[in-house]
């Protein structure tokens, strides 16, 4: 049989057939390359600004004259809490890299959503980068081996063809959704961003922080000035903004998202933003514009996180103060040790962060209040939540009454519980200062009220012994209205009475009397003789830096008259310390003298060296006024042995000051610069900065 083509049929003229016959005529089609997509990278975020270091370190990764060197950084990964602004880092470096020429080959772009429910797999990661690539989607294969084999082989002949490509893997949520990525070769780069660290990578790793207040300030402008260049409200309220950008955490997110709101209102100050924020009982509901919302993107990170991290997280949004130690930590999750693989977990995922020290940790304020809206949603999770606070309550009130203990302990005193020294009991209070500063602060609610306003009390000669004036006066107001509420004359008095002395400290004398005033009278009136005479003692204190010398030597000796009734020798020194200054005030030096010797002799006796030292140093001021200036300097130079002895740089400071004064009384300038630029360290230590500023001041003004 013979068969023709002719033009676009086929010829069967002159063939035979047998039964049925059917012809189709084939059709032949020429396939163009597959489209590539090898400039999908998004456009750089408007207003992006700062991060110039985390910058320049990208760019010193993807730099392909690098790539021959030994250790060359093929792959880096940046990392952040959600809103850190990962992404628009990632692109801005990539963008710079491509304008530099470095990577001829193209910009490979994937987002693999790796927060959100449908997030693509490492496999279907693969299928994309090779659609991008050009490859037709028959001769793809099935498997991620497979695929990244192929994903490798094209890479490698692009390299030769055109030049290196530098590939953004965008949002992963693992390191299993990125390790099959890495393009292979030396010259390629890949780029991850992720809420995790992702360690198992074995890339650069660049952790991203909140932005600096300068930075803060810089995104909020330029966002208003791209939507009006005469929106001038960022530079007139330069104040208002720097509370705005702490409101937002300095979170770019944040940032972004107040920028926003202020966009939309041209007429709205930033003043009035920052007040919605700051008496919102929500603030992340404010930080929402509508298509971006701060509690989403975390809700985001929440949802992926193991029961026994989420549970952490929440638990650590309730503790008190700005960090807590590791032991806290175990508190608050009811656990005999630390949490450390759960900590270490979230810290990778950026929902933790480490504190200022080792074993401590921190939350960022705006995570600490998604885990507070968390706990409060749910009744169950509430219940949880004040079962904690309840362990942490506990744990404070008994160690700081046993560091309290320490810091009051006399020879002949039972041993105080885990601390065997001073040092010991203030640097367990040192560390911990914060958290029970801001644990007191929970006697605004009835429940922990009882257990708050006692730790307040354990909290109150340490705070002295710090300086710690101001941290007292919130501390004191919030135990005074608790033991108000609850009808406790004997709490409020205390409370009273320790408040008077810190406004004292503080120059807020009229204040600080009517203080004292208060407390003597509730304590008259439940007949508390031993709280009645401190009160009296310290009213005597205030009175006499007030100028009332005459009250003040009258409230002192009924002071030490109820010690003595009492039979409190220690406080009966104190009061008899106190009475030397108020006669010293008041002209009276040879009793003044008499007095001080008299609180110097019984502090010896119960061996409260450093009170004593107190007692020492001011015998040495009568002695100086009375012109024996020999003998002022004998006694001031016991009192800083003393002083020394137990780290009171206050103390210290002020006897240092002193022998200052008698060595330039003496002409002897050398000596006395030396003892005030020594003053001035112990003042610093003892956190008076005025005072070390005035004998820093002497110092300099002496010329030998």
């Amino acid at each position: 049989m013979g068969e023709q083509y002719g033009g676009d049929h086929l010829d069967f003229r002159g063939g035979e057939f047998r039964g049925p016959f059917t012809a189709k005529k084939v059709e032949y089609h020429q396939h163009g390359p597959a489209p590539t997509a090898l400039d999908a990278l998004p456009p750089k975020a408007a207003g992006f600004t700062g991060r110039r270091d985390q910058l320049g370190e990208l760019l010193g990764a993807f730099d392909p004259d690098g790539g021959e060197a030994p250790g060359a950084v093929l792959v880096a990964a940046v990392s952040g809490l959600g809103g850190i602004g990962k992404t628009a880092l990632a692109v801005e470096a990539v963008h710079e890299a491509c304008d530099k020429g470095w990577f001829p080959g193209g910009v490979l772009f994937v987002n693999l959503h790796g927060y959100d429910d449908d997030r693509l797999t490492a496999e279907q990661a693969l299928e994309t980068l090779l659609r991008a690539l050009g490859t037709p989607p028959e001769h793809i294969p099935n498997g991620v081996d497979a695929r990244a084999a192929l994903y490798r082989s094209v890479l490698a002949a692009r390299e030769r063809e055109l030049g290196a490509v530098l590939v953004l893997a965008d949002n992963a949520s693992s390191a299993e959704q990125v390790r099959p990525l890495h393009p292979g070769g030396v010259r390629h780069r890949l780029l991850a961003t992720s809420r995790s660290k992702l360690p198992q990578l074995g890339a650069r790793l660049l952790p991203l922080g909140e932005l600096s207040p300068d930075e803060a300030y810089e995104l909020l402008d330029r966002a208003l000035r791209i939507a009006a260049p005469s929106d001038a409200r960022v530079a007139n309220e330069s104040e208002a903004v720097a509370e705005l950008a702490l409101l937002c955490g300095y979170l770019p997110l944040a940032l972004q998202i107040a920028a926003a709101l202020l966009v939309l209102n041209r007429d709205k100050l930033v003043a009035e933003l920052v007040e919605e924020l700051a008496e919102s009982g929500d603030r992340l509901l404010h930080l929402d514009d509508g298509e971006r919302s701060v509690r989403a993107a975390f809700d985001l990170s929440y949802r992926r996180l193991p029961a026994e991290q989420a549970r952490l997280l929440r638990l650590l949004a309730l503790a008190p103060g700005p960090e807590v130690t590791a032991e806290v930590v175990a508190v608050l999750a009811g656990a005999d040790t630390p949490p450390t693989r759960v900590l270490d977990a979230l810290c990778r995922a950026h929902l933790v962060e480490r504190g200022s020290g080792r074993g401590r940790w921190r939350l960022h304020d705006l995570v600490r209040l998604f885990g507070v809206g968390v706990v409060e949603g749910d009744v169950r999770l509430r219940k949880e939540g004040e079962a904690a606070r309840e362990r942490v309550l506990g744990f404070y009130l008994r160690w700081a009454d046993a560091a309290d203990d320490r810091l009051r302990w006399l020879p002949g005193m039972p041993e105080p519980e885990r601390f065997a020294d001073r040092a010991g009991a203030l640097a367990w209070f040192d560390s911990e200062r914060a958290g029970l500063v801001a644990a007191v602060q929970w006697a605004r609610e009835e429940r922990y009220a009882d257990r708050a306003v006692r730790l307040s009390q354990c909290l109150a000669e340490y705070l002295n012994w710090r300086r710690g004036f101001d941290d007292k006066i919130t501390m004191c107001g919030v135990a005074r209205e608790a033991a108000h509420r609850a009808g406790s004359r004997v709490d409020e008095a205390i409370a009273w009475n320790s408040l008077g002395n810190a406004l004292r400290e503080t120059g807020c004398l009229e204040e600080a009397i009517d203080a004292h005033t208060r407390a003597r009278d509730l304590q008259q009136a439940v007949g508390d003789r031993l709280g009645e005479a401190v009160t009296w003692n310290n009213l005597g204190s205030a009175l006499r830096e007030a100028g009332r010398a005459g009250e003040a030597v009258n409230a002192h000796t009924r002071a030490r008259d109820l010690y003595q009734i009492v039979e409190d020798r220690p406080r009966e020194a104190s009061a008899w310390n106190n009475l030397g200054l108020a006669l010293r005030e008041a002209g009276r030096a040879g009793e003044a003298v008499e007095a001080h010797s008299r609180a110097r002799d019984l502090y010896q006796g119960v061996g409260d060296r450093p009170r004593e030292a107190s007692a020492w140093n001011n015998i040495g001021g009568v002695l100086w006024e009375a012109g024996r200036v020999e003998e002022a300097i004998e006694a001031w130079e016991k009192a800083l042995e003393g002083y020394r002895e137990f780290d009171d740089w206050y103390g210290t400071g002020q006897t240092l000051s002193n022998l200052a004064l008698a060595h330039q009384h003496a002409a002897r300038l050398a000596e006395a610069r030396t003892c005030y630029l020594q003053s001035a360290d112990a003042f610093t230590c003892a956190n008076a900065p005025t005072e070390a500023a005035k004998v820093r001041t002497r110092a300099e003004a002496i010329t030998p």
